[in-house]
């Protein structure tokens, strides 16, 4: 995906992206301050808003290639096990029962497969949005913060297992994430945003250890940063 000169106004707010290319088939990271428009960047690439001016070049991928995950998961009111065919219903796909299964178990929800998905716990929510996204095959994953509320070890697991997915059958992924350890162990590249630009991209050693930048060193400090790299 190749983003150019885009422009989206709010209010006092505006977010200009000279030149963001994505590459794919690999994890690419986009950290920085609340409010700087990692969110915005990403619905725009999502589809789910229209930049005011700009290009989007999504170069072959379709709407249905794409999904994203939210901080705050959207669940239909239904069961687990609706939500977590839903995106199969939509694109005309024959649910593969042992496929749900699987990721039933990996998320520890096949206790509650016919529970109403809303009762959930909030963790329990965020691990239905993140299964419900892998179920379909996607060729571009959206994460936004979607590991905000999970406990350690599952974010820990879903990490390995975002890798194991990584290594056997490579797809694109975009993730934003406050959590320094996880861009740096998930991301082949890493944007750092501030104030609705891009100031600084790299590999994740570059943009952690040897990056210049006064915004990002002072937003890095402010996230728990420094670790070493070996961590």
């Amino acid at each position: 995906m190749k983003i150019s000169n885009l422009r989206k106004d709010f209010g006092d707010f505006s977010l200009n992206i000279e030149q963001l290319d994505i590459a794919g088939n690999q994890i690419n990271g986009i950290i920085g301050p609340n409010g700087c428009g990692k969110t915005t960047v990403m619905k725009i690439m999502a589809g789910l808003v229209c930049p005011d001016s700009g290009d989007v070049d999504y170069q072959g991928l379709t709407q249905r290639d794409i999904t994203m995950i939210f901080r705050k998961p959207y669940l239909l009111h239904d069961t687990v096990m609706r939500n977590l065919t839903y995106p199969l219903t939509l694109r005309g796909i024959k649910p593969d029962q042992a496929q749900l299964e699987h990721y039933l178990e990996i998320a520890g929800l096949g206790e509650f497969r016919h529970k109403y998905a809303p009762s959930l716990s909030g963790g329990q929510q965020q691990k239905l949005a993140l299964i419900r996204a892998f179920i379909f095959s996607p060729k571009l994953i959206l994460i936004d913060e979607a590991f905000s509320n999970m406990d350690i070890e599952s974010v820990a697991f879903f990490e390995e297992y975002i890798l194991n997915m990584q290594r056997n059958s490579p797809i694109t992924w975009v993730i934003i994430s406050h959590q320094i350890s996880s861009i740096k162990r998930l991301c082949n590249h890493v944007y750092f945003m501030y104030n609705g630009s891009i100031e600084v991209e790299g590999s994740p050693e570059v943009i952690l250890r040897q990056s210049g930048n006064e915004n990002l060193q002072r937003y890095l400090r402010y996230s728990g940063f420094p670790f070493t790299l070996a961590e």
